[in-house]
């Protein structure tokens, strides 16, 4: 299968959102990913992969705790943030905090969790991490059916999308 064609074959399978954040010699680093996958809940193992074409790379290949952030979609601008090339991801320093660990955090996110990074794998041209979570925070519950939930965020044939109750079918 051409790379084109594999592009277009996950196009049209939505993902969850998360941006992962973690810190080296150079500062604190993130980006955005839709692979976010959990692997076990005992213990608590997710994975993700992270393409080499992204300037957090080195530094997720080489860290051994990270911070993974799943958004909904009031976490948009976050999730645009770490899905944007050449920006200072951390210049606004209301917007993030470092954990007593180092690791940052972006503020008011619908949920984070602290990661020790227990494997790595290189997988053609990205590389595939497992973590354990170690500590984590949900700020909004996603199991909340009170109409105040923000709806989650999917992306989908390279388009941010909201869904919620108007997009159940069952």
């Amino acid at each position: 299968m051409s790379a084109d064609a594999f592009k277009a074959f996950f196009r049209g399978h939505p993902a969850g959102v998360a941006v992962i954040t973690a810190v080296g010699d150079d500062g604190p680093v993130a980006l955005t990913a839709s692979s976010v996958s959990s692997v076990s809940v005992d213990p608590p193992l997710l994975i993700f992969s992270i393409s080499s074409l992204s300037s957090a790379t080195p530094t997720l290949r080489t860290a051994q705790s990270l911070v993974v952030h799943l958004l909904d979609a009031d976490d948009l601008d976050i999730a645009r943030l770490g899905a944007t090339s050449g920006v200072d991801r951390f210049a606004d320093r209301d917007t993030w905090s470092s954990l007593t660990t180092g690791e940052p955090v972006f503020h008011g996110v619908r949920a984070w969790a602290r990661c020790a990074v227990i494997s790595r794998m290189d997988a053609g041209a990205s590389t595939v991490i497992a973590a354990q979570a170690v500590q984590g925070s949900i700020t909004r519950d996603a199991s909340a059916d009170d109409g105040d939930e923000a709806g989650a965020l999917v992306y989908h044939n390279r388009q941010w999308h909201r869904l919620g109750a108007h997009s159940r079918i069952g």
